[in-house]
């Protein structure tokens, strides 16, 4: 397992990591200094199969949390995203753009509420804690900005609903959609939300206190076993196919929260402010040169993208393939690429020319691939 990665404690184990181990985990990648399964012993295919209709238990821990408290806290998270979080309410999560002076993608965390003036943002593949406290720093704000013992395990798919209801009770089914509440795990109170990295509905427990990670795996896996439960990870057949983004692959800090599709997370009429505000108002009033969109490609099941990949219409080169696989599903191959203004319409033939060499036949597509 995991042949080629040099571990050390910069690699951090999660509380899950063993967990994983036994349950046939054959591949990580690395998130935040931190392990993230990346492959058990079935097929990506099997994988998305099973995910879309049955129940998968995900070590996410490397989805860490940096928690912002203190007195000017929600002046802070306000002064980091042009999403306007004035209406937020304790219980609620929000997905939130984090954009530098230049109005270019930092993180793209979801923000957990958990008091008027204590937050988390349960970040992506960047150090946030270090730009957060640095921001801090440099307005004066009181505040601390930490790290705390909060390790997210994921449980998603179809089934994912019935069987953490069995599990800790009906007000699971009334817990709203990016909206969390409270379980006891072991006599411990611990927050769960109705949030996940698929489109196949599914909750996030944020354990508080590593100690307890191993034990709460194996709770809800005996209590999977009726449901079909299966070891997972965050799918990328089916992240395409739902355009969810990644970052670092589809959106990185030369790419603004417009050319994502994140238009509506953006205050632009001045009543708020926020760093990199004027980048994006400017940016707004020149309007956008391109934009993400979906490529659907032939020429059998494409290679892994591991490097971006050019987008052609005609001789010119109007876009790049960041991800991409072989839908079985859809029977043709799907990626996800910045697309140029003038390209971007929906059935716009295109040829995209993939790593073995192959100059493959598509056209562009709307988000998410029906």
């Amino acid at each position: 397992m995991a042949e080629g990665l040099n571990f050390s404690r910069r690699l951090r184990r999660t509380p899950y990591t063993s967990s994983a181990e036994k349950a046939g985990v054959t591949g990580f990648s690395i998130v935040n200094h931190m392990l993230l399964p990346k492959a058990y012993r079935r097929s990506v295919e099997e994988d998305y199969w099973h995910l879309r209709e049955h129940v998968q238990i995900w070590d996410v821990a490397c989805q860490r949390q940096v928690q912002i408290q203190g007195r000017d806290a929600a002046r802070l998270v306000q002064w980091m995203t042009p999403r306007d979080i004035s209406r937020a309410k304790v219980g609620d999560c929000l997905y939130l753009p984090i954009t530098d002076d230049t109005g270019g993608l930092i993180n793209d965390p979801v923000l957990l509420k958990l008091a008027e003036d204590r937050f988390w943002l349960s970040i992506a593949d960047s150090d946030l804690l270090l730009f957060a406290k640095g921001l801090a720093l440099g307005r004066g704000f009181s505040v601390s900005i930490d790290e705390p013992d909060v390790s997210p395990l994921a449980v998603q798919g179809p089934k994912a609903e019935q069987l953490l209801a069995e599990l800790f009770g009906p007000h699971i089914r009334d817990i709203g959609f990016f909206k969390f509440g409270w379980i006891d795990v072991a006599g411990t109170r611990q927050l769960i939300a109705r949030s996940g990295y698929s489109r196949q509905g599914g909750f996030e427990i944020y354990l508080q206190g590593g100690h307890l990670g191993a034990g709460l795996w194996d709770m809800i896996w005996q209590a999977g076993l009726a449901h079909d439960i299966a070891p997972g990870c965050p799918n990328l057949i089916e992240r395409i196919e739902g355009g969810l983004f990644s970052y670092g692959n589809e959106m990185t800090r030369e790419t603004t929260p417009f050319e994502i599709g994140l238009q509506k997370f953006c205050s632009l009429d001045g009543s708020i402010d926020y760093l990199g505000r004027a980048a994006l108002q400017h940016a707004a009033a020149a309007g956008l040169s391109r934009q993400i969109r979906g490529v659907l490609f032939d020429g059998g099941p494409c290679p892994t993208c591991a490097a971006p990949w050019p987008v052609h219409a005609g001789d010119k080169q109007v876009g790049q393939v960041t991800s991409a696989i072989w839908s079985p599903r859809l029977k043709r191959n799907v990626g996800l690429s910045l697309i140029d203004r003038a390209f971007w319409d929906a059935g716009q033939p295109v040829t995209v020319h993939s790593a073995d060499g192959a100059i493959r036949s598509g056209e562009v597509s709307g988000l998410p691939f029906a």
